[in-house]
């Protein structure tokens, strides 16, 4: 780049960003060994000597701020957060990983247990299995409270393997909800007419309005939980309860939840002919496409910029970073969320934003 004595260079114009500040401020410049700009400035005076505000306001927020679903499935979704800081995206990938509840298996009740699974591995593995409904009917259980229909669901699993059978596999379809409650008698050491069971449930959860036309069951029947011998036998009840991801990784709602910066390929020169063959067949995703613009001649152009994963092979090799220009946009995020089943991915995100606003909320009221 030639160098240019300060007084030839152009005044700046007040009340908006040179080309090259604006480009640093907006975007990831991602070379060949490293990438670079990648801090946010959000300090309203950072530019203040050109007059221009960079701050964050809730006007321009509200203006710039949108989301566009790109993909939406029953346990998928992926969708475009445009005009947000990274601390806000990052917020709502937390919040949904550990912040909202979900019901999970907690306690296990063990009758009977033959097969080679140690009763404390088996209980981890009943533990991870998706259930089927919505956490938001349920309340949360403290250690002085009763296990009752409102707080608690009971699932029941007694499987066998004859003697002389084949081996078994149970799998989580074996699982049967017991609507009613506990059917184990508490062993107290008192003799009494009256037998007490592991819950207290004053009605049948089947008979509640919202848990009758839907009847709870685990979210997919095919997930061993054991293989049994001939002979070996497991009998089981298990209570779930309601949690959330901090607590323990298997009331997290979601596989993973993932987002990255919106990719940007600019060609920085016409890329013709037999550099733009080699250029195709450098990007393993088929970022580059080639156009035939007549007399025989081909050029490169950028079909599918948002598959590119910044491998950077484009640009490596002598004369290439010339040639193309890798950057990221800073506040615009590809955002996707990967359900396990209990609530489907756009009701998991908008409970995420009123756990933001519960949060922002509070903080507000311990400042005034």
């Amino acid at each position: 780049m030639p160098r240019i004595s300060a007084l030839d260079m152009p005044d700046v114009p007040m009340g908006q960003l040179p080309e090259h500040l604006e480009l640093q401020r907006t975007r990831v410049l991602c070379g060949a060994d490293a990438p670079t700009h990648t801090e946010g400035i959000q300090y309203s005076g950072a530019y203040a000597s050109m007059e221009v505000d960079i701050g964050l306001r809730i006007e321009n927020f509200c203006r710039d701020f949108r989301i566009d679903v790109i993909r939406l499935t029953e346990d998928e979704m992926e969708f475009d957060m445009v005009g947000i800081d990274v601390a806000l995206a990052n917020a709502f990938r937390r919040i949904i990983i550990s912040e909202l509840p979900t019901m999970a298996i907690e306690k296990v009740l063990m009758v009977s247990n033959t097969s080679v699974i140690q009763d404390e591995v088996l209980a981890h593995r009943l533990g991870l299995i998706p259930i089927e409904v919505d956490p938001r009917l349920f309340e949360y259980i403290s250690e002085n409270d009763s296990p009752n229909e409102k707080n608690t669901i009971v699932f029941k699993l007694h499987v066998s393997c004859k003697r002389n059978g084949p081996r078994f596999t149970v799998k989580s379809d074996q699982l049967k909800w017991l609507p009613k409650g506990s059917e184990l008698e508490m062993e107290t050491g008192v003799k009494s007419s009256i037998k007490k069971k592991y819950t207290s449930f004053s009605c049948g959860q089947d008979t509640l309005p919202e848990l009758s036309s839907k009847p709870i069951r685990v979210k997919h029947d095919d997930i061993i939980i054991a293989k049994l011998g001939p002979g070996q036998e497991i009998e089981l009840e298990a209570h779930a309860v309601k949690g959330v991801g901090k607590t323990h990784a298997k009331w997290s709602p979601v596989a993973t939840a993932w987002y990255r910066m919106l990719p940007e390929v600019v060609l920085l020169e016409e890329v013709e002919d037999e550099m733009a063959v080699e250029l195709v067949n450098k990007c393993p995703v088929k970022v580059f496409d080639i156009e035939d613009v007549g007399k025989g001649q081909k050029k490169v152009v950028v079909s599918r910029p948002r598959a590119c994963t910044l491998c950077r092979e484009c640009i490596r090799g002598e004369g290439w970073e010339n040639r193309v220009a890798l950057r990221r946009v800073k506040n615009h995020f590809i955002f996707t969320i990967e359900s396990v089943g209990q609530l489907p991915p756009e009701t998991l995100f908008t409970e995420a934003i009123k756990i933001l606003e519960d949060k922002c909320d509070r903080v507000i009221s311990e400042l005034s």
